[in-house]
């Protein structure tokens, strides 16, 4: 949960690296929470033909903030973030897009920054501020 939180504290923040446990717990919870909005469309009968109220706008508060972490994944596996792009190319382009995701860290320092597993000092303060 920490993890997730220091995204949505870091939401618009498209500099620096994020390490592979940063993007793939914010993803995590971002699918649970989504699951519970369902949920509750559901429930409440918010739902419409394009779907619920309360969906619609998780999806839209943690859209920039997903966005941002993508782009600093991105960073840490040493591509830019306009690499993001190639997601628009049909099939390939999600699979060489999820291939990078799942890409261990550049080591050492790159262009974007230190690498983030070598400073872990960030995630212990979270909560502690």
């Amino acid at each position: 949960m920490n993890w997730y939180l220091k995204v949505l504290k870091d939401y618009a923040n498209f500099k620096g690296r994020a390490r592979r446990k940063e993007y793939w717990m914010f993803v995590l919870f971002n699918v649970i929470f989504s699951i519970i909005a369902s949920i509750l469309d559901s429930l409440l009968g918010t739902l419409n033909e394009y779907g619920g109220a309360i969906s619609l706008l998780y999806s839209l508060v943690v859209f920039i903030p997903g966005l941002a972490v993508t782009v600093r994944r991105l960073h840490d596996v040493g591509k830019s973030g306009w690499m993001f792009f190639i997601i628009l190319i049909p099939l390939i382009g999600t699979i060489w897009l999820l291939v990078l995701l799942v890409t261990d860290s550049k080591p050492g320092t790159n262009e974007w920054g230190p690498n983030p597993k070598s400073n872990t000092e960030d995630i212990n303060q979270i909560g502690t501020e």
